[in-house]
């Protein structure tokens, strides 16, 4: 029984920053039995391979495979889904495509070389990650954007091999993601999900290449073998529910307000959405209207025990004060919905995204605008940024001494080895100075 009534909280009030946290808490479960299910899949795919990998698609998929090439879908039927999309949507796809590849591309980043003042030569230089693995969910909901999210930065930064897996069968349904994997120039594509598709990426199998890093949304299962692999394989994060908080006058139509916020709430109904207000009638109106919108919303449930259950509503004295409760939630998604947002930039150090002005709806970052939408989750923008093409770059140093500026600085570097009792280190260093 969902509970229809939305929480209010007040800057004001005692302890405010203590209720909170609680609230933002609530969502932090821990689930033992996911652990130990994972761990079990893990292991087997890492024991017996194709063997375990097979039996589990079977099994959790409903895929009907006896061997991986049953579940492999070739590049030809890729560029068919994309041929026959109709032409709007062909077109859409290729604009969002084509502004996310631009985006990406301006955040490329170049090494440098240098001598010091000592001539010891010193640099860094970028080379792409060799091969990533892409997880894409293909159960209830297809994402051709998380496809093209994911899959065009790790182009930019010239991945060369893009594998992309996912539970989808093959229909009518699923020619979207197909579509998506074309433009996205993915090289090869498995029909296969949940945990032990991650396990399979990771430690590899007989017929499967193990990958460097993998990247993308899953469940719980997904995200919690990208936790129990993380050292094994790298990996972008272990994402939790979509999340967005909104800042909002009453010079706002509240209707959109509304939409936006259910926006993330039809997404999961472990999703949260936050208003912030200074005016409670507003806030009221913004309530009014989500009532409203349940009804007629074709994933009401979903939507009503997300909103129902994580939504909440902070009324403020004054606008000025979001910035600290910005900071403190440290939101995926943050909307602006106020006059002159730009002038409350600097002062927010912790979101994921940042939405500016009421023309500026969340769901337009999600598709279109550029900017990437796997993004921090519960609250890690405090220290973790979105998705990008440097996620798919290793960075490395060099060093080049002469015999003149290593007997300079050698010196110095047989004292430090010296202190800390390491002998070979000060002779690997002393040696070539004797030399000299």
């Amino acid at each position: 029984m969902v509970n229809h009534k939305v929480t209010y909280l007040f800057s004001k009030e005692n302890n405010f920053v203590l209720k909170l946290n609680k609230f933002l808490e609530m969502r932090n479960t821990y689930n033992v039995d996911i652990e130990k299910n994972v761990l079990d899949i893990i292991n087997q795919v890492n024991i017996h391979g194709d063997s375990a990998l097979i039996t589990m698609i079977n099994k959790h998929d409903k895929i009907k495979c006896s061997n991986l090439e049953n579940i492999k879908i070739e590049n030809k039927l890729l560029k068919k889904a994309f041929d026959d999309l109709p032409i709007d949507l062909k077109n859409a796809m290729k604009l969002a495509s084509n502004r996310i590849k631009a985006f990406h591309e301006k955040q490329k980043i170049c090494g440098f070389d240098y001598e010091d003042e000592l001539g010891v030569n010193l640099g860094i230089k970028y080379s792409p990650i060799k091969r990533v693995g892409f997880y894409t969910p293909g159960g209830k909901a297809i994402y051709p954007s998380s496809v093209l999210m994911n899959v065009v930065p790790a182009l930019v930064a010239g991945v060369d091999e893009r594998v992309l897996v996912s539970p989808i069968n093959i229909d009518k349904k699923s020619e979207i993601l197909l579509a998506a994997a074309y433009l996205a120039e993915v090289t090869e594509f498995y029909r296969m999900g949940g945990a032990q598709a991650i396990a399979a990426l990771a430690f590899g199998t007989k017929k499967l290449k193990k990958v460097d890093k993998i990247v993308g949304p899953g469940n719980a299962y997904v995200a919690e073998a990208k936790r129990q692999l993380f050292g094994k394989v790298g990996i972008d994060s272990v994402a939790g529910p979509s999340e967005v908080l909104i800042v909002a006058d009453k010079f706002n139509k509240p209707e959109w307000i509304a939409l936006d916020l259910l926006s993330q709430a039809e997404h999961d109904e472990n999703a949260q959405s936050i208003l912030i207000t200074n005016d409670k009638k507003f806030g009221e109106l913004v309530e009014d209207n989500i009532m409203k919108l349940l009804e007629t919303l074709p994933r009401k449930k979903i939507a009503s025990n997300s909103w129902y259950k994580n939504g909440l509503i902070i009324i403020v004295e004054h606008i000025y004060e979001c910035t600290n409760i910005i900071n403190q939630i440290a939101p995926e998604h943050l909307e602006l919905c106020i006059k002159n947002p730009k002038v409350y930039l600097d002062k927010i150090k912790n979101a994921g995204s940042i939405f500016l002005g009421k023309y500026t709806p969340e769901a337009i970052g999600d598709y279109i605008a550029g900017p990437n939408h796997v993004l921090p989750t519960g609250g890690t923008a405090r220290f973790s940024s979105g998705l990008g093409t440097n996620d798919f770059l290793r960075r490395t140093t060099f060093v080049l001494c002469n015999e003149h500026n290593l007997n300079e600085l050698g010196k110095h570097a047989e004292i430090l080895a010296n202190a800390e009792g390491l002998d070979a280190h000060k002779m690997s260093i002393n040696i070539r100075r004797k030399l000299y």
